[in-house]
């Protein structure tokens, strides 16, 4: 097969298997697709080694590796656990203890890894909100959805918005001047949203059998203390001319140098795939996008009446995108063929495969670790018991996002 050919069918190919989730017959998760993809395209499309390299963004892939290691420090110093705690200390007001969870979720989300935050807080909240005698369900959704919204208000909150940032050139504290206003409405529609259609249903449900949680790591003061100082000078350092990745990566240095954390515990909590995931897809995007078939498609569709850079539509297909085939994969395809240079693109990218994440149960990993740790307590969130929140909440954040957009310009 010739590689004009080879490099879009395995380019389609890839990406239908990470639509599915897998590969009927293997245990490969979307990780290993991405990967089996760029190596499909080095055997049979014809990309060099010096090529695949050169596709994948390297700042990005450091500024996630720094920042991951960043967020593994805080949770084994028990920052994560200790938030946690006090968030469930609140139960007796539940209308309250809501705004309490979901302002935390959202913040911390805002400038760590908001997977370890859901993977920390989820059954920490869950198994208090079973002792009090109200329903888990949609207040761990809501810890999810408050999540994902906060994620999308800097260009660290997720590794999305961290690969657009740097793609598009965006600065860091402008975004987050432009990011406020609609990060705010949405986490205030989502509160009013999911309490009002909730507060009818606080009554504890009966449990599946549980599984015993995992044990809460020890608060270690100085650690903690040494962990956020570090995360706040680098925050600061963001906003001047000193490159991310580099930041990140000395912050990470400093903790991989620790006293206290073995290296093993620190790189245990490094989402690995995510990094081969974002690898993967560089190679399988940019040898697409070498093509020219990115840019021909977009151009066909112009002609049809469909301009994918208008505010409306790409917020439309981020949206339906990041939930079929996941943000990451969404984010690393449509920079390749949206114009990065037209104002609100980037920032339209960015908010919308944070929001859109909260549509569905898949539209997100960080809903599937907390339906998975929720499982793990025997609560059962079911697909329409997410969907019947996440899709009001979605849509009304995206609205607002949109509104904001078309009174900013």
């Amino acid at each position: 097969m010739e590689s004009t050919t080879a490099i879009p069918v395995i380019f389609a190919l890839t990406y239908l298997a990470i639509a599915i989730g897998h590969i009927p017959g293997l245990k490969t998760n979307r990780a290993g697709i991405a990967l089996l993809g760029a190596i499909a395209l080095m055997i049979f499309g014809g990309v060099s080694t010096a090529d695949a390299v050169a596709y994948v963004n390297w700042p990005t892939i450091f500024l996630l590796f720094g920042f991951f290691v960043i967020s593994a420090q805080l949770c084994l110093s028990g920052f994560y656990d200790l938030v946690a705690g006090a968030i469930a200390a609140r139960l007796d007001h539940p209308a309250r203890f809501l705004f309490v969870l979901m302002s935390a979720s959202a913040g911390l989300s805002t400038f760590l890894n908001h997977d370890i935050v859901c993977f920390v807080f989820a059954p920490v909240v869950g198994s208090a909100l079973l002792r009090k005698q109200l329903n888990p369900v949609p207040f761990l959704i809501a810890l999810t959805i408050a999540s994902n919204i906060g994620a999308g208000a800097t260009l660290i909150g997720n590794p999305q918005n961290m690969m657009i940032g740097f793609i598009a050139h965006l600065d860091f504290g402008h975004y987050l001047l432009w990011s406020l206003a609609p990060v705010v409405f949405g986490l205030g529609a989502a509160y009013g949203i999911i309490w009002g259609l909730s507060r009818h249903r606080l009554a504890a449900a009966p449990l599946a059998s549980a599984v015993a949680p995992r044990p809460a790591y020890p608060l270690n003061r100085a650690h903690t203390l040494k962990g956020l100082v570090i995360l706040v000078v680098a925050i600061g350092l963001f906003f001047t001319s000193l490159p991310k990745e580099v930041i990140a990566l000395a912050a990470a240095g400093i903790h991989l140098a620790s006293t206290k954390f073995r290296t093993d515990d620190l790189l245990g909590l490094v989402e690995w795939p995510i990094l081969v995931l974002f690898m993967g897809l560089f190679v399988v995007a940019g040898a697409f996008q070498a093509t020219g078939l990115g840019d021909h498609a977009v151009h066909w569709l112009a002609q049809g009446g469909f301009n994918l850079n208008s505010p409306l539509n790409l917020t439309l297909v981020t949206t339906a995108m990041s939930n079929l085939i996941g943000n990451s994969a969404t984010v690393m395809l449509l920079l390749k063929v949206v114009n990065l240079g037209q104002p609100g693109v980037p920032q339209v990218l960015a908010l919308a495969n944070s929001f859109g994440g909260s549509l569905i149960v898949i539209g997100s990993v960080s809903n599937i670790i907390v339906v998975q740790q929720a499982r793990n307590l025997g609560i059962r969130i079911s697909f329409w018991d997410f969907a019947r929140l996440g899709i009001p909440v979605t849509l009304a954040a995206l609205a607002g996002m949109l509104a904001w957009l078309s009174l900013w310009h």
